[in-house]
């Protein structure tokens, strides 16, 4: 299954971008989520804590 995929892959043009791309991606989302969890409120934080988890 993977070898179809890497071969069909192969023949894209410019396909060494999508890489790149996703990483620039999960960076940002990542950088995002530090970023929430240092400035939020801790209030906030706290209601989030006591919430049920059904």
């Amino acid at each position: 299954m993977f070898s179809f995929i890497k071969k069909y892959a192969e023949t894209m043009n410019d396909v060494a971008v999508y890489p790149k791309i996703a990483l620039v991606f999960f960076l940002l989302v990542f950088a995002g989520m530090i970023w929430f969890a240092l400035k939020a409120d801790k209030k906030y934080i706290k209601e989030l804590e006591e919430l049920p988890l059904n």
